[in-house]
């Protein structure tokens, strides 16, 4: 087996300049989806928090018209007792 030549310090491997090339293609070919995909996926983490923050509000309010309805029945109730 020979021996490869001498290479200077400055001079770099044709297949490691080739390798390095190719991740920093691949690289900067996978950013823009990647980038999308984060957009969507906060998008729709957002979406759901307020569809929660909808649900909450709509439960408060069904426990305040139950109250209601409970305190009119109580005084129509003692209307009628007088």
């Amino acid at each position: 087996m020979a021996t490869p030549p001498f290479q200077s310090p400055q001079t770099v491997n044709s297949q490691v300049a080739d390798a390095v090339s190719l991740v920093n293609t691949s690289v900067l070919a996978i950013a823009p989806a990647q980038s999308m995909g984060l957009v969507y996926q906060t998008m729709a983490h957002s979406t759901s928090l307020a569809m929660q923050n909808a649900v909450g509000s709509q439960n408060a309010m069904q426990q305040i018209n139950t109250a209601v309805v409970s305190t009119a029945c109580q005084r129509i109730m003692a209307l009628g007792a007088d």
